[in-house]
């Protein structure tokens, strides 16, 4: 019974003492999530080169003078509307929330907050660095409830300490929201009736939105947080590869040629036309110089990923082709690009920490890019994720680092220029294919590219046949055509990719001693003047 009471005096003392707050959660912002600058009714206005990742939009006005966003443009649709009631009700509820410390209307200087809710009684400004201390408690809340307007002074910033998430920090302002050149913000800005301006370098992680009031920006990063409520990213399901997993340069129908020193790892090929230029001892893989099975599968495979790529849904359209690039930061989406487009500096796809993430890009027109173009990849996204639609001919220019699996539909890949790297494949269904100097390199997924060595075999239309394989102290070399047997040579090579083994082929069946080849996994490979013309594993028990 004592015990019982005691329970019941702790309860009671802890409902009637212990701070509201920690009994808040973090207000549902419903469609409101999307957006990281909106308004309900005002302008939403944009100068600079500005880099934002999530919808942006107005409920009444327009949206004007933003490039390509990482999110979707609404203005006063029905994807508008939504998150005008969505805000409405957010701010109703961030209004009616209990303050547990009241705060002077001047924050930072060094200072640090504990999570709460914290009531500033007029206008107020943010000054030098203000720290939100979580505690070590990834749910920890943080509302800003001011009545007035709020400021900041140029290279003020918002930092979140042991575990504070943006996506749990909150700032309802009653008045005009107006930060200064160089400020960082955390969390979600909801100015009621009021205008919000950006300058200049500011950061914001979280959201801008306005219930009545402009939304100004110039030259600014912003991108809504991830955590809380927000889905992880993780686009659409990659494209079966098949056989052109094994291929660095492929093209269906057209030539493939190379001048200069080009190295490749991964096969290279077309089938129809001739593959030339090729110095085969910088290419680790095969160099398929006339078509064959593999080239024929290669080919079949190549239209079944195209038709994938293409039937693909877009989520976002960036809607300035021609000023693809300038650092601009993509997120893990199907994009869509609708005129001839132009990679210019650098380009960052972000996987937000999903090293599963995927992202197709589809243009339809033209691709090509600017001398030094990079594409960049961060928080966990992997070049073997990425893949480019192409309807028309391609050029890469000068130095670009390019990644991902380029897919040209009818066009030709005529320029893969001095220097340039390509971290992936580059494959056109129709149209000649062209490299000058470059270095290009599959993805993983080939299970037959061990170091750099090729160990598909072409199709069923095998030359020889080996035996035993796994093998012990002897192999043997069984030919399909004697007739053939003295225009090849046989080549094994440890997994290293170190030649261990070479003979002339000059008769139907040649048995080699392999009692000094140590135990384990190696390649060979069938070579005529043509080229490898099969190749794959073998095993020593």
């Amino acid at each position: 019974m004592k015990s019982k009471l005691n329970l019941i005096v702790v309860t009671l003392f802890t409902i009637l003492f212990f701070p509201a707050m920690n009994f808040a959660q973090t207000p549902n912002l419903g469609t409101a999530i999307n957006f990281v600058l909106f308004s309900s009714n005002g302008a939403v206005t944009n100068t600079g080169t500005t880099h934002l990742t999530g919808n942006v939009g107005t409920n009444k006005g327009s949206s004007t003078g933003f490039g390509n966003v990482d999110g979707v443009m609404h203005d006063d649709d029905a994807a508008s509307a939504k998150c005008a009631a969505d805000l409405l009700k957010v701010y109703n509820k961030l209004d009616s929330t209990t303050s547990t410390a009241s705060h002077s209307v001047n924050l930072g200087n060094g200072d640090t907050l504990k999570e709460g809710v914290y009531a500033l009684s007029g206008a107020s400004t943010l000054n030098l660095t203000l720290y939100l201390d979580g505690g070590g408690n990834g749910n920890a809340l943080f509302i800003f409830k001011i009545k007035g307007a709020f400021s900041s002074k140029a290279a003020a910033k918002i930092k979140l300490i042991n575990g504070t998430k943006a996506c749990n920090v909150f700032w309802k302002i009653e008045g005009a929201v107006s930060l200064a050149t160089g400020t960082t913000m955390r969390g979600t800005i909801i100015a009621n009736n009021a205008a919000i301006k950006m300058a200049t370098g500011d950061t914001l992680e979280g959201r801008a939105l306005s219930t009545t009031g402009a939304v100004t920006v110039d030259g600014i990063l912003a991108y809504t947080p991830l955590g809380c409520s927000v889905p992880v990213l993780t686009g659409p399901k990659s494209p079966v590869l098949g056989t052109t997993v094994c291929y660095a340069l492929f093209s269906s129908n057209g030539a493939v040629s190379n001048s200069g020193t080009t190295y490749v790892t991964g096969d290279v090929g077309t089938n129809k036309g001739t593959t030339t230029g090729f110095d085969t001892s910088k290419v680790n893989g095969t160099v398929h110089t006339i078509p064959d099975a593999s080239t024929k599968a290669c080919a079949a495979d190549l239209t079944k990923v195209y038709n994938y790529l293409d039937s693909l849904k877009y989520d976002i359209q960036l809607l300035y082709p021609a000023s693809f690039g300038h650092n601009l930061v993509l997120t893990p989406h199907v994009y869509l690009l609708n005129a001839a487009t132009v990679l210019t500096d650098s380009l960052y796809l972000n996987a937000e920490g999903n090293t599963d993430a995927v992202f197709v890009i589809q243009v339809n027109g033209a691709f090509s890019t600017s001398t030094y173009s990079r594409v960049i990849l961060q928080n966990g996204a992997q070049s073997k994720n990425v893949f480019w639609k192409i309807e028309g001919a391609v050029g890469i220019d000068n130095y670009s680092i390019f990644r991902g699996t380029l897919v040209c539909n009818n066009g030709a890949l005529g320029a893969l220029n001095t220097g340039v790297t390509i971290d992936g494949r580059a494959l056109t269904t129709t149209g000649a294919l062209t490299t000058n100097t470059v270095k290009a390199t599959i993805t993983s997924g080939c299970s037959g590219i061990i170091s750099g060595i090729s160990t598909e075999t072409a199709g069923t239309k095998e030359i020889m046949t080996i035996f035993p394989n796994p093998f012990n102290e002897s192999a043997t070399i069984q030919m399909n055509d004697a007739s053939d047997a003295n225009r090849y040579n046989f080549r094994i090579y440890n997994i290293m990719g170190a030649e261990v083994f070479h003979t002339a082929l000059t008769k139907e069946s040649t048995t080699i001693d392999t009692n000094n080849f140590p135990s384990g996994i190696y390649l060979y490979r069938i070579i005529n003047s043509n080229g490898t013309m099969q190749s794959g594993r073998l095993v020593r028990r």
